[in-house]
């Protein structure tokens, strides 16, 4: 009876862990956010499919050629958690870090830009408003005016 028991525990235990995981999967794909890479990747999803395989592609060359600059601004925010763990912190090493992986970070969000811009001369008005309709989606609501404090 002692080892039936034990089963039925474990079994139930077993069902409870599984479906918090896919409640938790069915959240977490309902919610849309996560996985979606860059906002600006996000914003040609609703391209017809022609040319969403085309942006895809511009970008995924981006990044691509973009490599070895990826790959310095990720050594570069290494060395920072590095810098943070030392018992003394050299905050000017940290900085200077830092700024490496900032610039990294510039450099290919310029880069994917321009492309996201030679995609959109080439397109057509409406795959324009598409992408226009992804960006502002992903910007999220127009901040609302704070009222005036009065004295």
């Amino acid at each position: 009876m002692s080892t039936r028991r034990n089963l039925v525990i474990a079994s139930v235990a077993l069902n409870v862990f599984l479906a918090g995981a896919l409640a938790g999967g069915a959240v977490w794909i309902r919610s849309g956010k996560p996985g979606q890479g860059y906002s600006l990747e996000a914003a040609g999803s609703r391209l017809p499919h022609q040319e969403r395989v085309l942006f895809r592609k511009a970008l995924r060359d981006v990044r691509r050629e973009s490599r070895q600059v990826i790959l310095d601004g990720q050594q570069a925010r290494r060395e920072a958690a590095d810098l943070l763990r030392q018992p003394v912190l050299d905050t000017t090493a940290l900085s200077a870090a830092l700024e490496r992986a900032r610039n990294a970070d510039i450099t290919v969000r310029t880069r994917l830009e321009q492309r996201i811009v030679e995609f959109a001369t080439a397109g057509s008005a409406a795959d324009r408003a598409v992408l226009a309709d992804g960006l502002a989606r992903r910007a999220g609501p127009p901040p609302t005016a704070e009222p005036k404090k009065s004295p």
